[in-house]
């Protein structure tokens, strides 16, 4: 896919893994949209790189279909989708206060997962309906899923529930796409430094980028957005998903 006058939207692109891909995919010539609930974060960003922002909760369907509608209305039907929209709260199945608070476990499900597979479905069904290009795509499809799909910690119970149901669904979206020439692949980032992380002590990242095999540090957000940016550039890359973590193994605790 030519990112170059191709729109596109990120959702979560008001901070961190988002923000890094809404800024490649812009650098490369996109017209991007990004979906946030932090509209002040999301206007600026998209003021710094040339974009269009519209406030969009993923979880929500008209909220989805509005946001799709602006992001159409300012750029022309968006032939790339970048999912990056997720929250991550912690809490063990039984702890000192007693069971998971289900409310809790089902906000972090309808957020993560089913604000994903919201967003997709709406984006695909435009997607499915343009002109396909040269090689025959109409549109690429980007989630983020976790390595907590993998190897979730103590405490992560919803999170990687939410997680690894977005590695579930992808290959079998792909397959559904694939006769309308719409790709799909997940990211599954190990530790990066978004904004939660930075919110930590200095000497508590340090300590946790060393527990990356190598390179022995934490992630920056724009080597998520060059993985993102080259899955949309090459046709080859469909339903897959690729852990991207430094050979990160994630310990219990």
């Amino acid at each position: 896919m030519d990112i170059n006058g191709t729109a596109a939207i990120v959702t979560g692109a008001a901070s961190g893994l988002g923000a890094a891909t809404a800024k490649a995919l812009a650098d490369a010539g996109a017209k991007v949209t990004i979906f946030d609930l932090n509209e002040e974060s999301g206007v600026a960003h998209a003021e710094a790189i040339g974009g269009h922002f519209a406030r969009v909760d993923v979880s929500d369907e008209q909220s989805v279909v509005d946001g799709i509608a602006s992001a159409r209305e300012a750029h022309g039907p968006a032939r790339i989708l970048v999912s990056c929209a997720g929250i991550g709260p912690a809490s063990k199945t039984v702890g000192r206060r007693g069971p998971h608070k289900l409310s809790l476990f089902k906000k972090v499900i309808d957020v993560n997962l089913v604000g994903t597979f919201n967003v997709l479905r709406l984006a695909a069904a435009e997607m499915v309906e343009l002109e396909p290009n040269d090689g025959g795509e109409r549109g690429v499809i980007v989630n983020t899923a976790s390595v907590a799909a993998y190897d979730g910690q103590m405490g992560q119970a919803a999170y990687s529930a939410s997680k690894g149901g977005i590695v579930g669904l992808t290959l079998p979206v792909a397959r559904d796409l694939s006769r309308f020439g719409v790709r799909v692949c997940t990211i599954a980032p190990g530790i990066f430094l978004t904004p939660l992380l930075m919110g930590l002590p200095e000497e508590v990242r340090e300590s946790l980028g060393k527990s990356v095999p190598f390179p022995s540090r934490l992630g920056d957000p724009s080597e998520f957005a060059a993985l993102a940016q080259h899955i949309v550039e090459n046709p080859m890359l469909n339903g897959e998903t690729i852990r991207l973590d430094g050979a990160l193994r994630m310990a219990p605790r």
